[in-house]
């Protein structure tokens, strides 16, 4: 399926208010609330939606920390690769893992209360990954801007 700029539209006011009402989406995308809603979950059924979810303020729960860490494996054999991915899929600290291209295998965001917590982290599950050859860890002094909404 392809979007057109209506389903762009109505993409763009949910991802930055996802609680609007269906009566108050339509009103900003131009559309009758009937054509709205089944607009709306077309585009879920469709899966260009794939969840609703409350963002926290990392302060507020205690985790104002955020370090990025670079691994590297022991090699790049399927079964490696495999066996790290689902042991860092457990780690509750771990928001993001991502397969990289370039002088590390995997970058990890993670969230600790602080360089306590996050030594905690490492030593308790970071450390006990399989595969894991050398890690690189780099503290974020300072959100500048972050988003999750994507360019449409």
């Amino acid at each position: 399926m392809q979007l057109d700029d209506t389903d762009r539209r109505l993409l763009r006011v949910l991802q930055k208010e996802g609680r609007i009402s269906n009566a108050e989406l339509s009103e900003r995308v131009n559309l009758s609330p009937s054509a709205c809603h089944r607009r709306v979950a077309r585009l879920e059924r469709d899966g260009f939606i794939r969840d609703y979810v409350a963002l926290l303020d990392p302060r507020k729960v205690d985790r104002p920390t955020t370090v990025f860490v670079e691994i590297t494996l022991s090699g790049q054999a399927d079964e490696v690769l495999e066996a790290f991915e689902k042991a860092v899929g457990r780690v509750p600290d771990v928001l993001e893992c991502h397969l990289m291209a370039g002088s590390a295998d995997y970058l990890l965001k993670v969230v600790a209360e602080d360089s306590e917590d996050f030594a905690r982290i490492h030593r308790q599950h970071l450390t006990r990954l399989p595969g894991v050859a050398r890690m690189q860890s780099s503290f974020a002094l300072r959100t500048v801007f972050k988003t999750t909404s994507l360019p449409l």
